[in-house]
């Protein structure tokens, strides 16, 4: 190409001179983004810089470009780059896509050229770190820390990709969940993903092409996929008084109480020589023997800890408490390249930790639940009207139809007694009629009394079965109205109650702040039924030599009355010295 040659980038046609270029440009009455390649389209020239100027200011018009591939959990974008845009350059113009505000949770997980699984450095040029190209930069638009409790997570595109993310490595396995939580997580999953339960659209066959339950599960019961359905359904019903939103809520209160949520794991040995895995999460470090990903072993939170750093292969954690000086803990990382990501991982999570007990943390947290509450008031409205229009048009239609068939026995009903009249009266006048038609006439009569008689109980019955539907129909909604703002009443009552400050401690129960001591498993006791009685249902039909490792240590932890949090406390007792000795002798 000559110097003077120009190129239009929309349709990459080549002209001797840029006046030749610019008259072309008219003929475009439709001009995109080169960087957002699919998104945005202008339909002037200074309309496109003046986007170009707000939004890609890093853009050089004289450069070739690149196009990456990001996948959200729900949708596929394609970014253009150029040598110097960031990785924070893309993030950003997801989170802007996407519509999120709480940003800090997430990153970019990409594949390196080694084959391992890492996150894109955002403050670093994309094309100068180790990213794989097959054929083209694909980059998964992922949760990289987990919240201390699912109720932070403010806005509802925030707890939409959690619930897809969490959703996921359950199906995949990567989370383990036993069978009868399974099944109960997947009503609530098609509770958010179609709505209220209903049996004339929601026949046989309806959820065949959804993935509902892990692989494991499917393979552990003597059950095929429309007796899996049937059960599922039955669950299902039950939330028929539960937004989509809601119900991908308490899809996480229940997942966030399982063994694996929310924890990367990476395999380290200790000073003897033994392989362990690393437990990094939201609440803290944690040890795990090699056979057990469930329980861990040996506890350290974050508010101990004070300082990590590596070389090569080898970590140093130093941690301290009010009793103690500072010790330091010591592994080894088997394999160089997850050094980076436990270093990034435990600083994240540790930064966040620190972030949420600021003094203006609280501040920041409150205004943002104030303004998801507003959101989430005007989503219930609309949800509640919509609810209203159906409900009055369901029973309109009840009515209707009942009405209906009420008016065609009515009138069936004034035909059949015109003609006992006329028969009665036929009776009457023919006086000398003989005796034989006199009686077959009277026979006549007899059956349309009867007739007469049974419609009149038909029309009377179904009269009050119009009544009694329509009082029942009416007590149904009332009831239904009262539930959804009693539910929201007690969302509002537990967001003031996360108003205030929590005050931490540093010298009782090993130096855990109050709040995580106190925690529990959160399931209620109506949960906690459906559970043992879905197990023992699920039992009779179970293939015994299905069991996998997992399945044995969730039934031991069960009987022992261990659950996610009881095990958290147990392993953070003692002073620091003694459990960093315990895991030396591991």
């Amino acid at each position: 190409m000559d110097m003077d040659e120009v190129t239009c980038f929309i349709c990459d046609k080549v002209f001797c001179k840029p006046s030749n270029l610019k008259r072309h440009r008219k003929d475009h009455h439709e001009i995109p983004c080169p960087v957002c390649r699919k998104g945005r389209i202008f339909e002037t020239q200074p309309q496109l810089q003046e986007h170009l100027r707000a939004h890609h200011s890093w853009y050089d018009r004289t450069e070739d470009v690149e196009f990456v591939l990001v996948k959200t959990m729900d949708s596929e974008l394609e970014f253009a780059i150029q040598s110097s845009t960031t990785g924070k350059h893309i993030f950003d113009q997801v989170v802007k896509t996407i519509g999120l505000r709480e940003t800090w949770c997430f990153g970019l997980q990409c594949t390196d050229n080694k084959g391992f699984t890492t996150w894109l450095k955002l403050n670093k040029k994309i094309l100068s770190q180790d990213v794989k190209k097959d054929p083209t930069f694909v980059f998964k638009f992922r949760a990289k820390f987990y919240p201390e409790d699912v109720a932070e997570e403010i806005q509802d595109v925030t707890m939409r990709l959690f619930y897809l993310q969490v959703k996921d490595g359950i199906l995949s396995e990567e989370i383990y969940c036993p069978p009868e939580t399974s099944v109960i997580l997947a009503s609530y999953a098609m509770q958010a993903k179609y709505g209220v339960y209903n049996p004339e659209e929601h026949v046989d066959g309806f959820l065949a092409a959804d993935r509902l339950l892990p692989q494991l599960v499917l393979d552990q019961f003597k059950l095929n996929s429309e007796e899996w359905e049937r059960c599922i359904k039955i669950y299902w019903a039950d939330h028929w008084a539960t937004t989509r939103e809601q119900a991908m809520l308490e899809y996480l209160k229940i997942a966030q109480d399982l063994g694996m949520y929310g924890v990367n794991y990476f395999e380290i040995r200790n000073k003897k020589g033994t392989d362990l895995y690393l437990g990094v999460d939201a609440l803290g470090l944690n040890i795990y023997d090699k056979a057990d990903r469930l329980s861990p072993k040996v506890g350290f939170p974050w508010s101990e800890i004070r300082n990590i750093s590596f070389k090569e292969k080898t970590f140093y954690i130093e941690l301290s408490d009010t009793e103690d000086p500072i010790h330091e803990f010591i592994f080894y990382a088997p394999r160089l390249p997850s050094n980076n990501p436990i270093l990034w991982l435990t600083i994240g999570n540790y930064e966040l930790y620190e972030s949420r007990r600021a003094p203006g943390a609280v501040g920041v947290i409150y205004q943002m639940k104030q303004e998801a509450r507003a959101e989430r008031a005007e989503i219930l409205a609309e949800y509640n009207k919509a609810r209203q229009v159906w409900m009055e048009s369901y029973e309109k239609f009840l009515v209707l139809g009942d009405q209906k068939s009420l008016m065609i026995i009515a009138q069936s009903l004034k035909l059949k007694e015109y003609g006992l009249r006329e028969l009665t009266a036929q009776l009457q006048s023919e006086k000398a009629m003989s005796d034989d038609k006199r009686r077959r006439l009277k026979d006549q009569v007899d059956a349309r009394e009867r007739e007469v008689y049974t419609m009149r109980e038909e029309v009377k019955r179904q009269t009050e079965q119009l009544n009694e539907r329509i009082l029942t129909h009416q007590k149904t909604k009332d009831f239904y109205t009262h539930d959804v703002v009693h539910r929201y009443a007690q969302v509002e009552i537990a967001d003031e109650e996360d108003n205030g400050a929590t005050e931490l401690t540093n010298d009782a129960d090993q130096n855990v702040p109050k709040h995580e001591l106190e925690r529990v498993t959160e399931k209620n006791i109506e949960l906690e039924n459906k559970l043992e009685e879905l197990a023992r249902e699920l039992d009779s039909v179970k293939h015994q030599n299905a069991v996998t490792d997992d399945d044995v240590l969730h039934t031991e932890n069960k009987k022992a009355g261990r659950d996610k949090y009881k095990t958290l406390r147990q392993i953070r007792g003692g002073n620091t010295k003694r459990r960093i000795d315990q895991y030396e002798n591991m």
